[in-house]
């Protein structure tokens, strides 16, 4: 299959695209290749598709369910009793209703983390996105209850090759107060065996680290760094409360972090050390977290709260630029994930959206990226692609009114 797009605007000139396969394969102006679709970019600008690099999908059936509480409350009382209900089929639709609304909103690569591996890869599959998948590894400090999960993961790693290359496979030790330490220490090991990403939360809460000195005498990130689990190929979710130390010790290791904005202001957990890490030469992504703690998967908006909130926290307006909050919503997300996307350049993956360019939103037309990022909404991409197929077009996707329907009933089966 190939796609033929015309007179889009790219870095404010208008060039034509041509993709083959899933690979872009040539950026110029007038290209007359046939092609099997072709697209009209007139009034269209073409941007990388954005890249959610910490969220748990299936998390979509539980938007609005507990809102307003302190996070171990909303954890231990409400989030973990309802997940022990979720069947693989409730997983399903509800990392198919996430799909939807990353379509809809302009992402086509996420890294999540659940239950039900196969519930969310088997919905990834049919809505033509990508996403690095774990299954969330909690054995909560029981011996009996590790064994299981390394048997689980180990089976997992295995059955995850039958999907096609838009989905991989990595472990998702959820954190050091849910893990034991021969848990943290298994994780890491067959991840560098294998050549996997890991995924974990990292000084998420306050009360995080404190449990952390008092168990260990160490922070989170040198307690982590003395059974040697960091790396690069470690995705540290929230990275909130870290010391100079523990940042020296995070770029030492070339640790990626996820920075959650919305999440982390929703349940008060704490503010990211953004130039800190920043200036530490840490790779920094984002993400929406969970549909529990955010509401919604939309990384425009995303990326507006990252912005916004490092701003009013550091008192200057220079913190956190539209562009660098750009980068870490495509090209560093792209890279930490090791995927080959995140921008719009020959021989990359076909992962790209076409921007309405009359919607009110982004104009005047001044600049592209500051518009993207402090005014427009999801409302303002016209259509998504990813591995060179056009999963909307016109805002429409294929189904999306029986996915909404199906995801009401589980709700109210659910509660």
């Amino acid at each position: 299959m190939s796609i033929l797009i015309k007179n889009v605007l790219l870095n404010e000139e208008e060039t034509d695209i041509y993709i083959e396969g899933n690979l872009i394969e040539k950026i110029e102006k007038n290209i007359n290749y046939k092609a099997d679709n072709f697209i009209d970019g007139k009034n269209k600008a073409i941007i990388p598709s954005f890249v959610n690099s910490h969220t748990h999908a299936a998390m979509t059936l539980l938007r609005g369910y507990a809102d307003d509480m302190q996070v171990k409350e909303w954890l231990e009382k409400k989030i973990w009793p309802l997940e022990a209900k979720l069947s693989e089929e409730d997983i399903y639709w509800g990392a198919k209703f996430a799909c939807l609304e990353m379509i809809k909103s302009g992402t086509t690569l996420f890294n999540d983390m659940y239950w039900h591996f196969h519930g969310t890869a088997k919905a990834v599959e049919e809505m033509g996105i990508r996403a690095i998948i774990s299954s969330v590894i909690i054995d909560f400090f029981d011996e009996k209850k590790l064994k299981e999960q390394i048997e689980i993961n180990k089976r997992l790693f295995e059955e995850a090759k039958q999907y096609s290359k838009r989905i991989t496979f990595a472990l998702g030790p959820h954190s050091i107060y849910s893990n034991s330490e021969e848990a943290l220490r298994w994780a890491k090991k067959f991840a560098d065996e294998n050549k996997l990403l890991i995924h974990i939360h990292l000084s998420e809460s306050k009360n995080e680290v404190e449990e952390c000195i008092k168990k260990y005498k160490m922070r989170p990130a040198e307690f982590l760094e003395s059974i040697k689990f960091l790396g690069p190929n470690v995705i540290a979710a929230h990275s909130i409360w870290l010391d100079e130390k523990e940042i020296k010790i995070l770029r030492k290791n070339d640790v990626k972090i996820a920075y959650n904005p919305t999440s982390n202001m929703k349940l008060s957990s704490g503010i990211l050390p953004y130039e800190k890490l920043k200036s530490a030469g840490l790779t920094l992504t984002l993400g929406t977290d969970g549909c529990a703690s955010n509401n919604n998967l939309d990384m425009l908006e995303e990326m507006k709260f990252a912005s916004l909130l490092q701003k009013i926290n550091t008192g200057n307006p220079t913190s956190a630029l539209a562009k660098d909050i750009f980068n870490m919503a495509t090209i560093n997300g792209a890279e930490a994930l090791r995927i080959n996307c995140g921008k719009i350049e020959e021989r990359r993956l076909a992962d790209f959206l076409l921007i309405d360019l009359k919607n009110i939103y982004l104009n005047p037309q001044s600049n592209l990226i500051s518009n993207l990022v402090y005014s427009a909404n999801s409302e303002c991409i016209d259509s998504t692609i990813c591995d060179g197929k056009i999963l909307m077009q016109n805002r429409k996707v294929k189904g999306e009114e029986d996915i909404v329907k199906k995801i009401n009933e589980i709700y109210k089966k659910l509660i």
